[in-house]
C-alpha cells in the first residue's frame, strides 16, 4: 500500500467522511501487535461485532476477546464508543422537544441498539412536551420486561410532570407490539387517568431493517391506540 492511501494520509487529504469503518477502525486502534497487524485487528474487530453499530452494546470485556487488543486499548475503545454515544444524546437534548415518535426514537435508539434484553424508559414531559426528565425503570429478558403503572408514574410525579411517554425497546428489531404490549398500555392509561397524567404515548423502539413499515419504531399514539 502506497503512504498517500494509507488511512492517515487519506484522512488529511480528503477528511473523515470517505474512510470505510475498517479505515476508521485501524485509526482508533493506531498499531497492533507482532503477529497481528493493525489492519486485521481492526478486520477482526468489525467481523467479531458485525459492523459499527453492534459495538455500542459492547462492554470492555467484548473487546478484550479480539487478538492483538489489550486490556488498556480495550478501555480506550470502550470509551470511544461511549463518547460517541454522549454526543448524539447531547445532540439531541439540544432540542428537548418531543412532539413525534420519532423523535422518541431518535432519543432511544442509541440507548436500545445492541441490547441483548428488554429495557423499559419513561420520559417526563411538561404541558408543552419539554423533556423534564428521563428514567430507565427496568430490564428484563430478551422477550419482556416489567413495565407496572407504579414505576412508570413514580418519577413523573417526582417531576410534577403534565404527560408522559411509556417507551420499550424489542431486542429483535421487530417493534411491532405483541399482545402483552397491548394490554399494558391500556393499564398504563387507566392509571394516567386516575393520576392526572396524560400517557402521551407508548413507543417500542426496535430497527428500520427489521421493522414491516421501515420505521424502526412502533408508536401506540400514531395507530389511534391511545
Amino acid at each position: 500500500m502506497q503512504s498517500h492511501d494509507r488511512p492517515r494520509e487519506r484522512l488529511t487529504r480528503l477528511g473523515p467522511r470517505v474512510l470505510s469503518d475498517l479505515e476508521l477502525m485501524e485509526l482508533l486502534i493506531g498499531s497492533g501487535t507482532k503477529g497481528a497487524p493493525v489492519q486485521v485487528v481492526a478486520n477482526e474487530l468489525l467481523k467479531m461485532a458485525g459492523g459499527l453499530r453492534a459495538l455500542s452494546g459492547w462492554e470492555v470485556h467484548d473487546f478484550q476477546q479480539v487478538h492483538g487488543l489489550g486490556p488498556a486499548k480495550a478501555m480506550e475503545l470502550m470509551a470511544t464508543v461511549e463518547f460517541a454515544r454522549r454526543l448524539r444524546e447531547q445532540a439531541f437534548m439540544a432540542e428537548a422537544k418531543i412532539d413525534s415518535p420519532e423523535k422518541v426514537w431518535q432519543r432511544l435508539e442509541p440507548l436500545a441498539t445492541g441490547l441483548a434484553v428488554e429495557k423499559c424508559w419513561v420520559l417526563s414531559l411538561n404541558r408543552r412536551h419539554r423533556l423534564l426528565a428521563l428514567q430507565e425503570i427496568s430490564s428484563g429478558t430478551a422477550t419482556s420486561a416489567m413495565m407496572h403503572a407504579r414505576e412508570v408514574f413514580r418519577n413523573p410525579l417526582r417531576h410534577a410532570a403534565c404527560g408522559v411517554i411509556a417507551v420499550h425497546n424489542h431486542p429483535s428489531g421487530d417493534p411491532m407490539p405483541s399482545e402483552a404490549d397491548r394490554k399494558v398500555t391500556r393499564q398504563l392509561m387507566e392509571a394516567g387517568n386516575l393520576l392526572g397524567i396524560n400517557l402521551v404515548d407508548h413507543v417500542i423502539i426496535g430497527r428500520p431493517e427489521c421493522d414491516p413499515l421501515s420505521k424502526g419504531w412502533f408508536s401506540f399514539g400514531e395507530n389511534g391506540l391511545i
